[in-house]
């Protein structure tokens, strides 16, 4: 690697909406906030919720007096 070039590359804290907090290495300076973590982050805690494509995509044909296609 060429010298003087690449930005420091230092130990930063990231704190979570939810309260979490954990140390990571970043090039960013001071300590950074995220609204979501791994802690709360639905798919990470099981309490993901599952959409109803179905009946989305009725919806969207009859707003747009569409023929379901079959094949």
């Amino acid at each position: 690697m060429k010298p003087k070039i690449h930005p420091k590359y230092e130990k930063c804290v990231v704190t979570c909406a939810c309260g979490n907090t954990f140390e990571t290495r970043s090039t960013t300076t001071g300590d950074m906030k995220v609204e979501i973590c791994s802690a709360c982050h639905p798919f990470f805690t099981g309490k993901q919720k599952l959409i109803d494509s179905a009946g989305r995509i009725e919806k969207f044909n009859r707003k747009y007096n569409r023929q379901a296609t079959k094949g």
